[in-house]
This record gives structure tokens, sequence and C-alpha cells, in this order.
């Protein structure tokens, strides 16, 4: 019995279909899901979603950012942006790394959400990098 999975981006309806397991790359560290998981939303950071037919990986995307939520038979991913790994490129993830570097050394040292914003930026262009290369 596979889990229906559905990544949403604020364009559009970006992939829907069943699956053996997903992983996400949740705030907290990568997360399985199976069917039959308990429900859940978590926070998502810029990472890869790998997609599981049997035990082999059949997709993977990068997204920066997001929520999925997560109930025994689906998981609903709600991305700020989605994109097939195979059409990243790294100079696009060095020019975010670039900005996010600059907004960070730029930002007021006291104001603690714009530290945060600035950081979870230069994480996700990490991230856009490492799975580019």
């Amino acid at each position: 019995m596979p889990v229906d999975l559905e990544i949403v981006s604020p364009e559009k309806l970006l992939l829907s279909r069943p699956v053996d397991m997903v992983v996400i790359p949740a705030a907290e560290g990568e997360m399985g899901v199976l069917p039959n998981h308990s429900p859940m939303i978590v926070l998502l950071r810029g990472g890869t979603i790998r997609l599981y037919d049997g035990d082999k990986v059949t997709e993977k995307l990068f997204v920066s950012g997001g929520f999925a939520e997560v109930t025994g038979q689906r998981v609903t991913v709600l991305a700020k942006e989605a994109i097939p790994v195979g059409e990243l490129s790294k100079a696009e993830g060095e020019r975010r790394l670039a900005a996010a570097d600059a907004e960070y050394a730029a930002a007021d040292k006291n104001d603690v959400a714009a530290l945060d914003a600035a950081m979870d930026r230069q994480q996700s262009a990490r991230a856009m990098l490492e799975a580019a290369a």
C-alpha cells in the first residue's frame, strides 16, 4: 500500500503520485514517511526530497523550505519552491549563497528574526549547491 504524495508550490501542483516511501528534509533532520505514519505537520528546511519505489530512489526534488502535512495515507508538501535536482544550477546556488551571506552580514545582530531568516536562506543555498553537485 503506497503513500499518496503531493508537492505544491505557490504557483501550481508540481507532483501527485503514489510512492512506497518519501524522505523529506524536515527542520529537525531527514524524515522518512511510509504508509500508516503518525499524523503531523513539519517545517521543512532547504534540502532534497527523495521519492522511493521499492528500495530505489526514482526522483529527487530540491525544496527551499516550506511545510509538510503527513497522515497515514498521504504526504502533502507545501514548498516555497521545488526544482527537479537535474535542473539545478551550481551557479544559481552560489549566487543565492552570496546574497544570503551579504544579507546576514548586513543584518542588525540584535534582530533575531532577521538573523534567523538570513541563516535559513544560507542553509537553503548550501543545500542547493550540495544537490547540484
